[in-house]
């Protein structure tokens, strides 16, 4: 988790959610996906950076996939705004 203060002023939180993917939709060696969210909002800034590694949250919000130039071409990254995020209940 990191915070990040943007040329507006806005403060970026930016954290990393890891699911597991299922059996049937291993490939290889490939058990996990990563996506790397941010908010703008405080009130889930602030669960954010009380979150402990590891665990596991329901959040939801919206989908961009970014796009760049590099000197290899252009690169892209998918990237996800939260907009709400809460502790998923422990039976999960």
């Amino acid at each position: 988790m990191r915070q990040k203060e943007l040329p507006s002023g806005d403060i970026a939180t930016i954290f990393a959610v890891v699911v597991e993917r299922s059996a049937r939709d291993q490939a290889g060696k490939i058990k996990f996906d990563t996506v790397t969210w941010q908010t703008f909002c405080a009130s889930v800034a602030q669960r954010v950076l009380r979150l402990e590694p590891g665990a596991q949250v329901i959040c939801a919000g919206v989908l961009r996939r970014r796009f760049w130039k590099t000197a290899g071409g252009l690169g892209s990254a998918l990237e996800g705004e939260v907009r709400s995020l809460k502790r998923a209940p422990e039976n999960r």
